[in-house]
């Protein structure tokens, strides 16, 4: 696909794709091999893999659109600069119930570190979600879990954090959760999550703090958006052209 047309973005608003969508592909294993080779993409991980075993046209036709991004910016990378700050900011976002087939949800977060992003992720929940406020706060304990991780490495090299590490959620209930200190009945099922999260926030260590969704770098981990919004996000994560 080397003289393919570039996309704009890896994968379109659309992009639910179930298990039997469409016919089977004509060539299975070569479906396996290209799915396997970009398996070291977050998003890809996510949304290809799983249909692995039963690969249908409509999948084949999604995994061409990611190689067809690919082709368009290759002369892009990950911009990291000088910073004086050391603050370390997460954006968290789900994508609820998103798997057609599952229901389960997809986590995202983006963690900066003194402006650059240092640390990402997408994938799939474990387990299904009953509300868009709990897939939200499986994800804000995934990006508090990843940030505690950093803060203790940088207290490791002799460079401790100062502040509370802020963790950027655009769901309300979910922001009221990590600082709501009774434990009610629809949640003893994310009670663990619950527990290590307020406990971080009880510290001191982490402030969950709320963040309009114009704003959520975050969603470009966990679902397709338009062009505009793609670029302006991409741009936010310090990606830029000129690496080629």
């Amino acid at each position: 696909m080397t003289d393919c047309n570039p996309c704009s973005t890896p994968v379109d608003t659309q992009a639910k794709l179930s298990e039997d969508a469409g016919p089977p592909v004509a060539a299975p294993t070569a479906y396996r091999s290209l799915a396997g080779r970009t398996s070291h993409m977050q998003f890809s991980r996510s949304v290809f893999i799983c249909m692995i075993h039963d690969p249908r046209e409509p999948h084949l036709t999604a995994l061409k659109r990611l190689l067809r991004y690919l082709q368009g910016t290759m002369d892009y990378g990950l911009l990291l600069h000088r910073s004086s700050s050391a603050k370390l900011v997460v954006y968290t976002d789900a994508d609820w119930a998103g798997c057609p087939d599952t229901r389960r949800s997809t986590s995202g977060y983006a963690v900066f570190l003194g402006g650059n992003l240092v640390s990402w992720s997408s994938k799939r929940q474990p387990v299904v979600s009953r509300s868009s406020a709990e897939a939200e706060y499986r994800a804000v304990a995934n990006g508090v879990a990843e940030a505690s991780w950093l803060r203790q490495l940088l207290a490791e090299l002799h460079s401790p954090l100062a502040k509370s590490m802020l963790v950027y959620c655009d769901n309300v209930s979910a922001v009221y959760l990590s600082t709501n200190p009774v434990q009610h009945q629809r949640t003893k099922h994310v009670e663990i999550d619950l527990h290590f999260v307020r406990e971080r926030v009880a510290i001191g260590d982490v402030r969950v703090v709320h963040v309009p969704i114009t704003s959520q770098f975050a969603d470009i981990f966990t679902k397709g958006l338009p062009s505009a919004v793609f670029s302006e996000f991409r741009s936010s994560l310090n990606i830029t052209r000129g690496y080629s």
